[in-house]
Order: C-alpha cells, then sequence, then structure tokens
C-alpha cells in the first residue's frame, strides 16, 4: 500500500517510527507534503534518509501570504530535487482568512505553471472554494495530471473524473456522516483512485479520537475496498499502480 499524502514533519512522533510502523502495516511508499519553505526543505532531508519517501513542494493556500517571484523561484530549486515527486499542495482554502484571495490565486497559478515546466503531478487542496478551484484548472491546467487531494466534493466528482484528474481519499471518507463521499469512493474509475493519510490530520473512523499516522492508510484502504466490492489486494494493487506512474517511485 502507499500513502499518497502526508506531513512527517507535522507529526509528533520521531519520522524513523512513523516510516517503521508503515512498513509494519505494508505502507511502503509515502509522498510527505511541504506546506511553506521550511516544511520542505525538512521533507527533503528527510526523503535523503529514507528510501520510502518523496515529497511534493509547494505553498498550502494558507501560507500564500505575499507569494512573489521569489517564492517561485525557490519552488523550482526545490522541484530539481530528484526526491522531489509532484508540486503542491496548492489550490484555494476560502474556509480560513489566512491569506489574501489574490495572494492564493497568483501562488496556485505560479504551482500549475511549475507543474507543467517539470512535468511532475500537481496536488490539489480545496476548502469552501470548490467551483473557484475546478475554475482555476480548467483555464489553466489543460495537460497538467491534477490530484485531487483530500477529495471533498462529491456532487462534482464526474466532472473531475472527466478531466482525468487522480481522486484521493483520506480518513474523512469513512466517518459515518459522509455517505456521499464513500459513494463517490465507489464509483471513482480504478485507474484514478489513491488513498492518503494526511497525517497528522484527519484519522480514520476506528482510530479517530487519535493524530493520524501514515500506517493508517490501511484503514481507509479497507473501508474503500468493502465499498466497491473488491479486496483490500485488488485495491492495493490499483492504487500502487496509479501512485507508481504519477510519482515515478
Amino acid at each position: 500500500m502507499i500513502d499518497s499524502h502526508t506531513h512527517l514533519t507535522s507529526c509528533r512522533e520521531p519520522e524513523a517510527e512513523l516510516v517503521a510502523q508503515a512498513e509494519r502495516n505494508g505502507v511502503r511508499r509515502m509522498l510527505t507534503i511541504g506546506t511553506d519553505a521550511d516544511s520542505c526543505r525538512a521533507a527533503l532531508r528527510l526523503a535523503e534518509d529514507f528510501p520510502q519517501v518523496y515529497v511534493g513542494i509547494g505553498r498550502h493556500p494558507n501560507s500564500a501570504t505575499g507569494f512573489d517571484a521569489a517564492d517561485l523561484a525557490d519552488l523550482r530549486a526545490l522541484a530539481a530535487h530528484p526526491r522531489c515527486r509532484a508540486i503542491g499542495e496548492t489550490g484555494l482554502d476560502f474556509y480560513r482568512d489566512n491569506a489574501p484571495e489574490a495572494d492564493q490565486r497568483r501562488a496556485f497559478s505560479a504551482h500549475v505553471a511549475l507543474a507543467r515546466e517539470t512535468a511532475k503531478p500537481l496536488v490539489i487542496h480545496t476548502r469552501a472554494a470548490d467551483q473557484q478551484t475546478l475554475d482555476l484548472l480548467g483555464a489553466e491546467a489543460d495537460g497538467v495530471r491534477v490530484i485531487m487531494h483530500c477529495f471533498s466534493m462529491p456532487d462534482r466528482l464526474d466532472e473531475c473524473v472527466e478531466r482525468g484528474y487522480w481522486i484521493s481519499f483520506a480518513g474523512n471518507v469513512t466517518y459515518p456522516a459522509n455517505a456521499e463521499l464513500r459513494a463517490a469512493a465507489a464509483r471513482v474509475p480504478e485507474d484514478r483512485i489513491l488513498v492518503e493519510t494526511d497525517a497528522p490530520y484527519l484519522s480514520p473512523q476506528p482510530v479517530r479520537k487519535e493524530r493520524n499516522v501514515p500506517a493508517n492508510v490501511v484503514l481507509t484502504a479497507e473501508a474503500i475496498a468493502t465499498e466497491r466490492g473488491v479486496s483490500y489486494a485488488e485495491l492495493e494493487r490499483a492504487v500502487e499502480q496509479n501512485a507508481a506512474e504519477l510519482f515515478g517511485w
């Protein structure tokens, strides 16, 4: 199994412990995400020490305040690191007023252009901004491989699939209230589905009171396999193949 989106440098546990725990649960590859300049560099240093770990570099929309040409140049330099396999997470977040919309949009567009330039997949975060996010992607990301991280817009699933986006499900798909999200997980084409933890956030239902860790991705995968009416091994093969294609690991 793989974890297509985690934040190892934000977890409380030592990174070596997190990686070993994941290995014991059969999680042999993970993409850890940088959300600002410091966490991107920390993630790349971590990936140099652990062959199981690869990196997405970006500025989270909540960290996009003042995004400028120097920030883009920094991201471009980090993206050249051999352990960097994705651009982002980036996108729009209007749930919290942590960065001006104009700055978020400028950063988002820059990430799209960088993903195109580097031929790396683009990891999208969207919250309370579904239409605006899809509009910008539709206008600017044609031909870019797009991953909808922590997918949360089941009513827009068909549109996302038609555009060829990859759909990544986190632990919230297991929450009792999210029946529509589970129905979406059942319908995603096999060649477009991914699973993630977004650790240390969004722990799946069986461990919801605990902080999340990459090893827990198997709990989310088990729930999705049940919804899809397939064996865990069948889902595992599909997810691993999709991730290998996207991230080149």
